[in-house]
C-alpha cells in the first residue's frame, strides 16, 4: 500500500517511519501541567538543567540531572518524542565515548561524560518539545531582541522539522532510483549523499524565495515596534512552579558544590 506525502509517494511502513523520525522535532501541544505553563517558566528550569547537566561529574550527579529530564518530560506526556531525539545523539554520545576512552580517560569518566552530552541534548530538546513557536517568539520578544533575530530565529525552529521531512524524502526517492548510502567505504557513502544534499539545498532556497514574498507582502519591516496580540502574564500557578524549580536548583548547585 502506497500513501502520498509531499510531492511523491511512500510506502506505509516507510511514511511511518519518516514520522517516527520528524516527531521527535515537531511541537505538538498536549494537555499536560507542563505544556500549561508560562513559556518563561518552561525556559527557567530548562536553563537550570542545562547548567546541571553541565556541572555533572560523577555518576550521581549525571543520574540526578537525567532524572530530572526524565522526570519533566514524563509530565509533560514528551517522554516518547524526547526519547526520539535523543537516539540522534546517541551517536555523538558513542563517539565522544570512544575518544575519551582512546586518548586515556578511564572507563567511568568515559561513561560520564558521554552521558553528560545526552543530558544536555535532552535538556535544550525538552524545552522545544514542549514550548510552540509562537511562545518562544513572545519569549524572545519579552526579552528585548530585535525583530530581524526574532524572527529569523522562529523561522528556522518552524524550518528544522519541514527540511527533515524533505530530506528523508529525497532520501527514499533516490533510493527508489538504485542510489546505495548504506554499502560502500565512508568516502563513497559521503560521496553518495551529494544527489540528496543539491535538491535538498534547491528546496530550501526555493522555500526562502516564497517566505520573501510572502514577508514583502504583508510589508515585514514598515513598523519598527510591531504590538503583539498575546502577552506574556504568569499566573499563581507559574510563580510556584518557578520559586520551587528555583529551590530545588540552588539546593542541587549546593550539593554538587559539596558533594
Amino acid at each position: 500500500m502506497y500513501t502520498k506525502l509531499g510531492n511523491g509517494f511512500l510506502k506505509e511502513q516507510e511514511v511511518v517511519e519518516v514520522y517516527w523520525v520528524a516527531g521527535g522535532f515537531i511541537f505538538r501541544h498536549v494537555d499536560s501541567p507542563v505544556h500549561k505553563l508560562e513559556p518563561r517558566v518552561k525556559l527557567l528550569f530548562t536553563v537550570e538543567l542545562f547548567i546541571l547537566s553541565l556541572l555533572s561529574y560523577s555518576a550521581l550527579e549525571i543520574i540526578i540531572a537525567l532524572a530530572s529530564i526524565f522526570s519533566i518530560s514524563f509530565l509533560g506526556r514528551a517522554l516518547r518524542r524526547l526519547g526520539r531525539t535523543l537516539i540522534f545523539s546517541a551517536g555523538f554520545a558513542v563517539l565522544i565515548f570512544a575518544i575519551n576512552l582512546f586518548v586515556g580517560y578511564p572507563l567511568v569518566d568515559s561513561i560520564i561524560l558521554a552521558s553528560r552530552f545526552v543530558a544536555i541534548v535532552g535538556s535544550t530538546s525538552l524545552f522545544f518539545l514542549t514550548t510552540s513557536p509562537d511562545e518562544l517568539e513572545y519569549v524572545m520578544k519579552w526579552f528585548r531582541l530585535p525583530q530581524d533575530v526574532v524572527f529569523a530565529f522562529v523561522t528556522a525552529v518552524r524550518f528544522v522539522p519541514v527540511l527533515m521531512m524533505d530530506a528523508l524524502q529525497i532520501m527514499d526517492a533516490q533510493k527508489s532510483r538504485g542510489l546505495e548510502l548504506e554499502k560502500g567505504s565512508l568516502l563513497s557513502r559521503i560521496k553518495n549523499f551529494t544527489p540528496i544534499l543539491v535538491p535538498l539545498v534547491v528546496n530550501a532556497v526555493i522555500r526562502s524565495g516564497e517566505l520573501a514574498e510572502a514577508m514583502e507582502a504583508r510589508a515585514y519591516g514598515a513598523v519598527k515596534k510591531p504590538s503583539s496580540l498575546y502577552e506574556l502574564k504568569s499566573n499563581l500557578c507559574d510563580k510556584f512552579v518557578a520559586g520551587i524549580s528555583l529551590i530545588l536548583f540552588i539546593t542541587a548547585i549546593f550539593f554538587y558544590l559539596s558533594y
